[in-house]
């Protein structure tokens, strides 16, 4: 890069008014998502599902991720004309918000109907919406202000989600149940239809009020990109052969959940876990073979594959993927590993701090790494890099102590605070290199967690949010840097890869299954070792492209 290139890089300023605006929506995100934790539940005990059957419910939002994705890009390639790019960032988003606001009135209309499939359908209109949404504003974030700081305005976003998440379960069981207390299955069970009408009625206004404020907001600019994109059939044709495999896949797990093995033997369970895990490896090895196909395909002839031809691209969307899945997967074993007797042998009730403290670790990264999307003195910067994780650890335990829940065995883990935020400042504001710290951190704390037990081990475990916290925003910022007219094009394909979320955590589930859960971390400690990987070869990718990243990260951050 040369200077220059530095000198104009860090000439953009950031546009506070629209970036404000857009934060509301991550917020929305995040405060909406809360609503499943009282949804799940609820159909789980109201229509006498199997825990398999619950399961669907973040199937179909995760589906839809991808689903949408395909069918934003489906519609560029065919027409030579990106849609989020047509619509431009702004309108995408309010049309997302519109389309999720259907999504709540045919939940309600399900609801009214007492069908647990129309809900299904319902929730996946709503996360179709979200699909939309999140394809324009993570490259929106990117470009409202120097490029070389989008990390930082994505991490404010996450910062921002997390919090709508962390405070989301207490208004929602304020406004259901009328008390902030830890919601009881016993509640959750005499929760009355009218009530989550009432529920998706007023996710609804919000999704309506959400668009309104955005479509309004005059600071917010239209985010039109009026070049063309180029036809990318080898990549749409690659994609919709790798989905119909994906169902090929699926279907032999979902139809083997028809056989009753309540009363089977111990052989028997392991035999039919053995098969579903046999099929759920066969997804993943079908996504890794196809983007790995489509890397080395792009490599010996770019034509028909659009954005595809980089292979930044291609390999972040495997590390999205792989990212979303091992997040997902941490926290949704941790109640089941926590149940054993070397763990403390906790009940739900007993657990649910633990589970908190894991989605608030995510929190207290995000926040840390969304100080340096403000221009901040070098001074200020490092004292809210201590203050501010010191702060969101301080809101998780504030928060879930107003719950009802006892947060004292969880006070030390204010180490592993600690310990992040010096790998934040060995991390210096470089996203290949803030990746890779986290990534091996990651690596190491899941050892740590398979190989001890008691709080060593728990605490190893938890710590693996705080590992995810920065990974969202750096792998993005890494994956679309250099595409130019592709970029939309490209946050599709990432969004797409959400779909890890959907097979990683059953594939560590039945791992669970068959070699008990404490080792099925394993999976996630792969997943971590993936990521260091891809932050290294990333960066030596860009490098080739004429992009020092980490140059221009430093140069850009103040």
């Amino acid at each position: 890069m040369s200077n220059n290139e530095k000198n104009s890089s860090t000439s953009i300023p950031t546009n506070y008014g629209a970036l404000g605006t857009l934060v509301t929506v991550f917020f929305f995100w995040g405060f909406i998502a809360a609503g499943n934790s009282i949804f799940i539940p609820f159909c789980k005990h109201y229509f006498h599902l199997d825990q398999f059957q619950s399961q669907l419910i973040d199937f179909a939002f995760y589906t839809a991720y991808y689903i949408g994705a395909l069918g934003l890009f489906a519609y560029g390639s065919f027409g030579g004309k990106d849609l989020v790019g047509k619509w431009g960032y702004k309108k995408s988003i309010v049309y997302g918000l519109l389309f999720s606001a259907i999504g709540a009135a045919a939940m309600i209309i399900a609801v009214n109907a007492n069908t647990f499939a129309g809900m299904l359908v319902g929730l996946f209109i709503v996360a179709l919406g979200f699909s939309l949404q999140q394809t324009a504003a993570q490259p929106f974030a990117i470009s409202l202000g120097d490029p070389t700081t989008g990390t930082s305005r994505v991490n404010l976003g996450g910062g921002i989600n997390s919090f709508g998440t962390t405070i989301g379960p207490i208004v929602v069981a304020l406004a259901l149940f009328g008390t902030t207390a830890a919601v009881t299955d016993k509640q959750i069970a005499a929760l009355s239809l009218s009530k989550v009408i009432v529920l998706y009625t007023c996710v609804g206004g919000l999704f309506v009020a959400a668009a309104a404020l955005f479509q309004f907001a005059k600071k917010v600019p239209s985010g039109i990109m009026e070049e063309g994109t180029e036809k990318a059939n080898k990549a749409l044709y690659m994609l919709i052969i790798m989905t119909g495999l994906l169902i090929i896949m699926f279907a032999p797990v979902f139809n083997s959940y028809k056989v009753d093995l309540s009363k089977a033997s111990e052989a028997d369970k392991l035999a039919m876990n053995a098969y579903r895990l046999k099929w759920l490896m066969g997804a993943f090895a079908i996504v890794v073979i196809g983007l790995f196909f489509a890397n080395r395909s792009a490599a010996n002839n770019s034509e028909g594959w659009g954005a595809m031809k980089y292979p930044q691209l291609v390999l972040g969307m495997l590390a999205i993927f792989v990212y979303v899945g091992v997040e997902v997967a941490i926290g949704s074993n941790l109640g089941e590993l926590l149940k054993n007797s070397e763990f403390g042998g906790k009940q739900a009730s007993e657990a649910a701090p633990y589970i908190s403290m894991y989605w608030g670790s995510l929190m207290i990264g995000r926040w840390t790494g969304a100080v340096s999307a403000f221009s901040f003195s070098k001074i200020t910067k490092i004292a809210l890099q201590i203050i501010v994780p010191l702060l969101a650890f301080g809101v998780i335990i504030g928060v879930n102590t107003t719950a009802g829940y006892n947060m004292t065995e969880l006070y030390y883990y204010i180490i592993c605070v600690c310990l992040q935020i010096g790998a934040f400042f060995f991390s210096g504001d470089k996203p290949a290199k803030t990746l890779m710290v986290f990534g091996l951190l990651g690596v190491v704390a899941m050892i740590i967690g398979t190989q001890t037990t008691g709080t060593i081990g728990t605490y190893a475990l938890l710590s693996g949010g705080l590992c995810c916290s920065i990974m969202w925003p750096c792998i993005f910022n890494l994956s679309i840097a250099g595409l130019g007219k592709y970029t939309t094009q490209g946050s599709a394909f990432l969004i797409m890869m959400i779909l890890g979320g959907g097979i990683i955590p059953p594939i560590q589930g039945k791992l669970a299954d068959v070699t008990g859960i404490q080792q099925s971390y394993w999976v996630a400690v792969a997943c971590f070792g993936y990521l260091t990987f891809f932050a290294i070869a990333v960066k030596g990718i860009l490098k080739k492209q004429g992009i020092n990243f980490d140059e221009a990260q430093t140069v850009g951050g103040h």
